[in-house]
């Protein structure tokens, strides 16, 4: 059955370039998509690729999913997403931002990645939201401090939803008390009843979540679905839910063997039973179900992260696309 909310996101497919981001949001917009999204980390710019997209297939929502926080100012983040808003006027723009990671903030871009998470999200998003009133802003926190910043844009009655990307029980309900919305990832739709408690707990922010799956052949795909999740299963705030979602063995055995520096051994160690839960490949009736699936757990808005394996990428793009709209 269709889900009148259903987004899609270009952060699988980034590696592809820009213009497969124009042709995704086109897709996306004939076959009913309510919203196109990316991320961000050392590929395309989120904001200019949003803005294109919106170009390219008007009436679409736009959000990023998320920008890594430490990377912008909340001010900057504030112009991007009103900027947007300024140029879709019509459009829902969500203003996705998190924490990241270690390797994202600090590795790749030079910047502090932090030490106390949950209080700059607080008071980043806070912050945020006061320089989208249009009103002035003074601002004298822990981590930013700003005199007299008023947003020079003039916007309508629409202005942009902010949405934290959150795992973990204290970021959830974080994200439940202070967001519009929370964006999931990397999660079974086993696990997506627990997360939503968690932020049900903190407030009544709209559960978003990233549905990773493709259609194509799935033997095929295998390989690279391990290597995707290897690389998170090394990340202390991902492998943290993958074993509260029933995968701690193999969490553990990755880790031990990622430490000893046996990567094939670690990649390895990622089972089938996760990469199927996770990472979702096959044929277009396993697409569907796995949409029905988050949103019966209680996923408000699905957003479809289409995986380019087990086949040839832009046939497996548009199938995948395809099933995801139960078209």
């Amino acid at each position: 059955m269709p889900h009148p909310r259903l987004g899609v996101t270009f952060a699988s497919l980034m590696p592809l370039g820009p213009t497969v981001a124009l042709s995704t949001a086109r897709l996306a917009s004939e076959f009913g998509y309510d919203s196109f999204w990316t991320a961000e980390t050392t590929g395309p710019e989120a904001f200019s690729v949003l803005a294109a997209a919106g170009a390219a297939a008007p009436g679409l929502g736009l959000g990023t999913g998320v920008l890594a926080l430490q990377l912008r100012t909340p001010m900057v983040a504030a112009m991007g997403a009103a900027t947007l808003q300024a140029l879709h006027p019509d459009s829902e723009i969500c203003l996705g931002v998190g924490i990241s990671s270690p390797v994202v903030a600090q590795r790749w871009h030079g910047a502090d990645y932090g030490d106390r998470p949950l209080a700059q999200v607080r008071e980043y998003v806070t912050l945020v939201r006061a320089c989208l009133s249009g009103e002035k802003v003074d601002w004298d926190g822990d981590f930013y401090r700003v005199k007299g910043f008023r947003l020079g844009l003039k916007l309508g009655d629409r202005r942009p939803r902010i949405v934290v990307g959150a795992l973990n029980p204290a970021m959830l309900r974080l994200a439940g008390e202070v967001a519009d919305g929370v964006l999931l990832n990397y999660l079974p739709a086993s696990h997506i009843a627990w997360s939503v408690a968690q932020v049900r707990s903190g407030g009544d922010a709209r559960i978003y979540a990233y549905v990773h799956a493709g259609v194509g052949d799935r033997t095929e795909a295998l390989p690279k679905a391990r290597r995707d999740l290897f690389s998170y299963a090394v990340v202390d705030a991902y492998a943290a839910n993958f074993s509260r979602a029933g995968f701690s063995a193999e969490v553990e055995e990755i880790r031990e063997r990622h430490r000893a520096g046996d990567r094939d051994g670690a990649v390895a160690a990622v089972s089938d039973r996760m990469c199927d839960a996770i990472n979702i490949m096959g044929s277009a009736d396993s697409v569907a179900a796995a949409v029905d699936a988050y949103v019966a757990a209680g996923v408000d808005v699905p957003v479809l992260m289409p995986l380019p394996w087990g086949g040839e990428r832009t046939q497996v793009i548009t199938d995948t696309l395809r099933a995801a709209a139960g078209l």
